[in-house]
């Protein structure tokens, strides 16, 4: 072929991404065979690694657009069809060409510039490359919408109105207790209904990631993960560690907040439903009453942070890359998901008006500015960053944008109110550690012991058996089914498994970045956005180093974040 053509393959894909979202795979797979039939040197791989990188952030995009499309409305069976004809059609067929392409650039022996990380991320994936798992990988694909399809149509009737699960969580925050129980016992009704219908679905996705194992003859789902997820920084024993950490360190901690909040209730106990209400009887926080005046006040809050990431927020708001409300039929959650060709992230989360809504903008904003600071980044493939560290992004914006709560500094609260809201928040905080452990450690159990992980029942008792080892200091004799249950409502579980415990070690980092920026507010701030505009061209440990931070599983780094969270609960509280 003719070398030269290679300098005109970006320009012959489409200049729009929104125009490729219908290519066929007839139309696309010329392009990998040109890039395959390529003859690389020094002098050449720039604009080879230029071609593959506009592919691949095309077809990757599409994707992205197209999985957007079943989660705003997952009752959009037009969305749908045209989801599931890009997972049968061009994914596996993508997937499969993409490999050829790894294999040529690593067979080569050339090591462009800044692509060491990317070229070793290269080389496990091409280890975890099988034919065999292409289908298998668009199945689970399929089943993980069909999950969101499920959580999606969960309503109940409550005081005269058809209402969704989240709206009714807002009942937990009122002071009149009867009131919490019958909405916490309803929502549990409704979970309790599709019981069977998870279980079933469980089965269908634990069977299907069994296989993806055998099929590269792994000896477990875990390790094949562990590859695919491309964790070279540390080990499920690590893992071991960082429970072990939140169990001597947190766990004591938790069940001081939880025997302090029974005191300020005046309860003997703490029930369920006794823990998002206000211990002191007051209102629920109301920072807005339409999703515009979230996006106009957080737009403020960013720009006390730093004015680039407001910018970039107001970019976003502009492009209409915001779906922020909460309506029947759009799936669970909140997510960021990214756009590389046309540079841009895309939020998705559901606002019912409560300052968890804040605390998530916050949270999926800092993902969207690593997004915006790795445009920069020539290639698609150094934009592959570990999981570990894109939750650094995340968390630390929300311990950044804390100190602008307030209405004086452009965002929502007096100040009495954001103190209570930043106390929760820590509290919150804390508490999560031991949660995240029982999701962690119940993901290592189920896969390294399929046999009985495929058996519902067992999971229900071993999530029993991790919650009461990490979550102590709540009584729920009389909800043992609720309890045990309770694995089914976390959707990480389902749709990514294993994808948990980053969120564990991102916070130990971000507290260490609110730490910082204690100190030296706009050094803190330099640093973190410096790490997220390395991308994926840095390990672990050194986006860490780079932020200011340690990555980290002990009990002593634990503690010292823990400890700076209690301190700050208790000056908060004085104000609040």
């Amino acid at each position: 072929m003719d070398n030269n053509l290679m300098h005109n393959l970006p320009e012959a894909l489409p200049a729009d991404p929104v125009a490729f979202i219908d290519w066929s795979w007839p139309q696309i797979e010329p392009f990998f065979e040109q890039l395959e039939r390529y003859s690389l040197n020094s002098e050449n791989i720039a604009s080879w690694l230029e071609g593959w990188s506009r592919l691949s952030g095309l077809i990757y995009e599409t994707y992205q657009r197209l999985y957007v499309g079943v989660t705003v409305d997952t009752n959009d069976q037009s969305a749908e069809t045209r989801y599931n004809r890009f997972l049968d059609e061009i994914f596996a067929n993508a997937e499969a060409a993409g490999q050829k392409l790894k294999e040529k650039l690593l067979q080569s022996g050339l090591q462009p510039d800044g692509f060491e990380l990317p070229l070793r991320n290269l080389q496990a994936e091409a280890q975890v490359f099988s034919p065999a798992n292409l289908p298998l990988l668009a199945e689970e694909m399929k089943l993980g919408s069909k999950y969101d399809r499920i959580i999606g149509e969960q309503s109940v009737e409550w005081q005269g109105k058809d209402v969704t699960l989240l709206q009714l969580e807002s009942a937990q925050y009122q002071p009149d207790r009867p009131l919490r129980e019958a909405a916490w016992r309803l929502a549990m009704r409704r979970w309790l209904e599709d019981r069977q219908a998870i279980n079933a679905l469980w089965g269908e996705l634990f069977n299907l990631r069994t296989r993806l194992a055998a099929n590269l003859g792994l000896p477990d789902y875990r390790a094949y993960r562990w590859k695919k997820m491309l964790r070279f920084d540390y080990t499920p024993e690590d893992c071991a560690r960082f429970h072990a950490a939140i169990e001597k360190v947190v766990v004591p901690a938790a069940g001081y907040l939880y025997q302090r909040r029974a005191a300020q209730l005046g309860l003997a106990r703490l029930r369920p439903w006794d823990l998002l209400v206000d211990p002191h009887s007051r209102p629920p926080l109301r920072p807005f009453e339409r999703v515009e005046q979230l996006v106009e006040g957080m737009e403020r809050i960013f720009r006390r942070v730093d004015p680039r990431l407001s910018e970039y927020f107001a970019i976003m708001r502009r492009e209409n890359l915001l779906d922020l409300d909460n309506r029947k039929g759009k799936a669970p959650g909140g997510y960021c998901t990214d756009f590389p060709v046309s540079q841009r992230p895309f939020i998705l989360m559901n606002a019912v008006g409560t300052h968890e809504d804040v605390q998530t903008l916050l949270h999926e904003g800092g993902h969207a500015f690593h997004v915006f600071e790795t445009n920069h980044l020539p290639y698609f493939q150094q934009k592959r960053i570990g999981l570990e560290f894109m939750e650094v992004a995340s968390m630390a914006m929300e311990l950044l944008g804390a100190p602008y709560l307030t209405r004086d500094q452009g965002g929502f609260y007096t100040e009495a109110e954001a103190a209570r809201a930043r106390s929760e928040f820590l509290e919150g905080a804390i508490l999560f550690w031991p949660y995240m452990a029982v999701v962690d450690a119940f993901q290592h159990w189920a896969y390294a012991h399929p046999a009985q992980a495929v058996d519902p029942s067992q999971c229900d008792r071993e999530w029993s058996a991790l919650w009461e080892r990490f979550m102590t200091g709540v009584d729920w004799s009389g909800l043992e089914e609720e309890r045990m249950t309770g694995w089914q409502r976390k959707l990480h579980i389902l749709q990514e498994p294993f994808y948990y415990v980053e969120y564990g070690l991102a916070q130990l980092g971000a507290f260490q970045v609110w730490q910082n920026a204690l100190q030296d507010q706009a050094g803190a701030v330099a640093a973190y956005r410096k790490a997220l505009a390395l991308g994926g061209t840095a390990s672990l440990p050194q986006l860490f180093q780079a932020a200011g931070a340690r990555f980290a599983f002990d009990a002593e780094t634990l503690q010292r974040a823990v400890d700076l969270g209690l301190r700050t609960i208790e000056a908060l509280d004085a104000i609040s």
